[in-house]
């Protein structure tokens, strides 16, 4: 089984570091994975996008995909693009601060965030993409809280690391703001 995530965003909120996280998070707990980032015309205010691929056993085709089953919006300005390879049945995460109502967002089930709100209230408003992984971590359990944070440790690099207590609070705190296992990754684990 695979499940595929998109990630989007603009350059400068670490939707690229949320993807890392997620794609070593997977790993430790002997997931295959497989990522791409992809990056716009400018370092920040571009837009950026990632994909994770996470499955069961060995992954054949590299992670471009035409259809999703879930997705991580930080920012709108780029969603359009992804919500068109989004399955119906999927599930959205998004920073609810940022989108309007009029967006259309297009998965079964959905979780907005307060994303923006979240990370000003922990003192690190740049880590609203990582509040954002915590509330997909919470909803999917694609990966555990616990691995999530591991991996968070091993992917911020030497000359950020005095943001690691925050970065640890804002996935806590995404994660207890989003409704456990809505939409959990792996069936036959939510049933054993």
């Amino acid at each position: 089984m695979e499940r595929e995530v998109l990630l989007t965003g603009i350059g400068g909120q670490g939707v690229q570091l949320a993807a890392t996280i997620l794609a070593r998070a997977a790993a430790r707990e002997g997931r295959a994975v497989m990522t791409l980032g992809t990056y716009g015309g400018s370092m920040r205010g571009g837009n950026t996008d990632s994909t994770v691929i996470v499955a069961d056993r060995a992954i054949s085709s590299p992670p471009i995909v035409s259809r999703a089953w879930s997705a991580i919006a930080a920012h709108p300005g780029f969603w359009p693009a992804l919500r068109a390879k989004l399955r119906p049945e999927g599930i959205a995460v998004w920073n609810a601060d940022l989108f309007g109502p009029e967006l259309e967002i297009g998965a079964r089930t959905r979780v907005p965030v307060e994303a923006t709100r979240i990370a000003q209230q922990i003192g690190s408003p740049l880590a609203a993409s990582l509040v954002l992984l915590g509330a997909y971590v919470a909803a999917t359990a694609l990966v555990s809280l616990a691995a999530a944070l591991a991996a968070m440790e091993e992917s911020v690099p030497a000359y950020r690391r005095e943001h690691l207590a925050k970065n640890t609070v804002a996935l806590r705190a995404g994660f207890a703001a989003a409704p456990p296992g809505v939409a959990k990754a792996w069936p036959a684990e939510a049933a054993a």
